[in-house]
């Protein structure tokens, strides 16, 4: 079957309305087989142009997503995704998060790197992430699959916007040669017990190689990261599954500690 531009709508509604109503679906994949990684990101942009409409928001960012090689691996890919991050998906270490907005949350610890000036060109390097980089902070990603079981294809999560939902954004600490990008440990606890460990290497062996290729990605798909823009460089490890009640933290080398709550 073609994947027509009403398929196309259709889908996009489909999405949307999963989130809306708070409900998981069935993966897209299943009724649309066809559909490519190329599709995909078409019909992220759509949904992602409809949301921003409906919830009278904006775009302040970008997340990547299979940065690690162990998720690249488990999904046949061998490079990471991307999408896109909106000012009503922040919030705030001071506010509970409410789970009855979310499906099935979970949590992901990241460094939060903040755009100060457009990056251009072609062949984008480290040291053009660098430049173009002032301040770093940590940062938590809560990530809520629309898929049923958080079981899905690359196609599905990228078409799902990879599953961005809410994120949190700590004190920004002053991008310097003393920060070891490459070597940040970071510790999480939940409900004061740690339930992971990592370090930055994670993130593709350093993440601003990981920046590197999203922008590189990006202004051949004619974006690019822009002057403002947040960009959640991917998470360092695993997802942790959070429900009401649970409080999670996170400390990092360099850049220091993040908390989320979660209430009904």
């Amino acid at each position: 079957m073609k994947v027509t531009e009403e398929i196309n709508s259709e889908i996009i509604e489909y999405l949307l309305y999963a989130e809306r109503d708070a409900h998981e679906v069935l993966k897209i994949t299943n009724e649309y087989p066809e559909l490519n990684i190329e599709q995909a990101y078409k019909i992220q942009k759509g949904l992602l142009e409809k949301r921003i409409k409906e919830n009278n928001t904006e775009k302040v960012g970008i997340k990547l997503g299979l940065t690690s090689k162990a998720k690249q691996e488990m999904m046949g890919v061998n490079e990471p995704i991307y999408g896109d991050l909106h000012a009503d998906m922040r919030e705030e270490s001071d506010q509970p998060i409410s789970c009855s907005d979310l499906i099935h949350p979970k949590i992901e610890p990241e460094i939060a790197f903040f755009i100060e000036e457009d990056i251009v060109g072609s062949n984008i390097s480290e040291d053009d992430i660098l430049k173009a980089t002032k301040y770093i902070a940590p940062a938590l990603e809560i990530i809520d699959s629309r898929y049923k079981d958080f079981k899905f294809t690359l196609v599905d999560v990228v078409a799902d916007n990879c599953s961005s939902s809410k994120f949190l954004v700590g004190e920004k600490t002053l991008l310097n040669e003393e920060i070891d990008l490459g070597n940040i440990q970071m510790s999480m606890d939940k409900n004061e017990v740690t339930v992971q460990t990592g370090v930055s290497s994670a993130v593709l062996g350093h993440p601003l190689t990981a920046m590197a290729w999203a922008a590189n990605l990006l202004i051949e798909n004619g974006g690019g990261f822009k002057k403002g823009d947040i960009v959640l460089s991917g998470a360092i490890t695993e997802a942790v599954t959070v429900e009401p009640g649970d409080t999670i933290s996170a400390e990092f080398d360099y850049i220091g500690a993040i908390k989320a709550s979660f209430s009904e």
